[in-house]
């Protein structure tokens, strides 16, 4: 048995391309299936399964459309309610793919139905657990409701002991969340790769005794997660299409410029550092290509009832569209190119400040306020003193509540404040940006509360 890793860092995840040398199983498949298709040429074998551990809430699934694409197997929980043909499969059930097989599991805790896979191949062994067991935690439990949550990080502490009876403890573990992901909750490592006998050593779901403590702490742990999540569970169930991620033809300048004085949604994907230098006025600062943010904030703010234009490199622009495909951001309309002026000469041109915290020191009048758009948790755990805490994902629905005057917005790291910076400029605040890492505020010189 051999099992390829088709990673996804833009949002956490990972899919598994698992084989006998001839026959494939796919688990959890990303939107993109190209990358399916291109890992099972590579290895020279043939899919005929396509696997769910769940109806995902964090990105759109490639499984259906890979399946009806190719004729193959879609093996989906048959308690599931879906609005397509699938393989129905059920805790205990085994499939054969070629010479694995492929054991259903239920182990509800991340939803109601999830289902983890046992693989075997002779004596080796390994588990597909989704959305259960993580490296060092659990998959969150809060996605379905406030209302299921208690129930459902019971059901994760049973489940984790029902694999563990279900499979060797060499048996390698392979979860889809974990990397990044806010389907994680508590102390995923991230870690490369791990064993289930290693979990029973270092995950918290193994490692504590008491039930009940272990589903108070987890609660209490859970933080904030994208609001584009709302809609992946319903798109899931529906079935999603293949996406179209080819680049369309660049706007016009009058178009854009159009769209800017409309208030539209024109997304900049240059660096923070050359938007804060100078962007088209309207526009909104989401830098691609630093770092795994893009997708979830621009997911996490942008109105899906809203058209979205991209504007950037062509080689951004195409990277962005096979992101934001996955979270269901389809087709956004594009201005190929990076010079402001050229892209829509007529249209007006801003800047803002951009200092680190020696440069805040430096220039900041007591008076003006520092705004800290961390989420609360982050806040609450250590902050600047006197600092207002907007977290971003709240600042559009909050902004009434954005002091006056001039404004010095920090982050975690600078990417946030980039954004927010942008947003509240766009809104008729004076901003400069805070581009520095949190963890250097203390030695930089600013008061720190806990």
């Amino acid at each position: 048995m051999d099992v390829i890793v088709i990673d996804t860092p833009q949002l956490g995840d990972r899919s598994y391309l698992v084989h006998d040398g001839k026959h494939a199983l796919v688990i959890d498949a990303q939107r993109d299936i190209d990358r399916v298709e291109a890992a099972a040429s590579a290895a020279g074998v043939e899919i005929t399964h396509v696997a769910e551990t769940h109806i995902h809430n964090d990105y759109l699934t490639g499984g259906l459309v890979y399946a009806r694409k190719h004729g193959v197997a879609y093996l989906v929980n048959a308690a599931d309610e879906v609005a397509f043909e699938r393989t129905p499969i059920a805790d205990g059930e085994t499939v054969e793919v070629g010479e694995l097989a492929v054991k259903a599991v239920a182990t509800p805790g991340h939803t109601h139905n999830h289902l983890s896979f046992v693989v075997s191949h002779g004596d080796q062994q390994a588990v597909f657990s989704g959305g259960s067991v993580l490296y060092g935690s659990v998959g969150r439990t809060d996605l379905l409701g406030r209302e299921h949550m208690v129930g459902l990080t019971h059901d994760q502490y049973a489940s984790a002991r029902r694999l563990a009876k279900e499979a060797d403890a060499a048996a390698e573990l392979y979860p889809t969340h974990g990397f990044g992901s806010f389907c994680s909750s508590g102390p995923a490592t991230g870690a490369g790769g791990s064993t289930l006998g290693e979990q029973f050593e270092t995950n918290h779901v193994y490692t504590d005794a008491d039930e009940e403590h272990f589903v108070s702490d987890l609660i209490a742990n859970l933080t904030a997660y994208p609001s584009y999540y709302v809609h992946m569970g319903p798109g899931n169930s529906a079935g999603p299409g293949e996406p179209d991620l080819g680049v369309p033809e660049s706007l016009d300048p009058k178009e854009l410029r159009t769209r800017l004085e409309a208030g539209e949604w024109v997304v900049d994907l240059r660096n923070r550092v050359a938007y804060a230098s100078e962007h088209l006025k309207g526009t909104i600062s989401f830098e691609y290509g630093n770092g795994n943010s893009f997708s979830t904030y621009l997911g996490w703010l942008f109105p899906y009832d809203r058209k979205l234009t991209l504007v950037g490199s062509r080689e951004d622009v195409e990277n962005a569209i096979r992101d934001l495909s996955r979270i269901g951001i389809d087709s956004p309309d594009a201005a190929l190119g990076e010079d402001p002026r050229a892209l829509a000469p007529e249209a007006a041109v801003s800047s803002y400040p951009r200092v680190d915290w020696e440069g805040m020191l430096a220039e900041r009048r007591p008076d003006e306020v520092i705004l800290d758009v961390r989420r609360a948790d982050e806040y609450e755990a250590s902050r600047i003193e006197g600092a207002v805490n907007i977290p971003l994902h709240e600042l559009l629905t909050r902004l009434d509540e954005v002091p006056a005057g001039r404004l010095w917005v920090h982050c975690g790291s600078g990417y946030r404040s980039g954004v927010a910076a942008s947003l509240l400029e766009r809104a008729g605040h004076d901003v400069v940006q805070v581009d520095d890492a949190f963890d250097r505020a203390a030695a930089a010189g600013l008061p720190i509360a806990a």
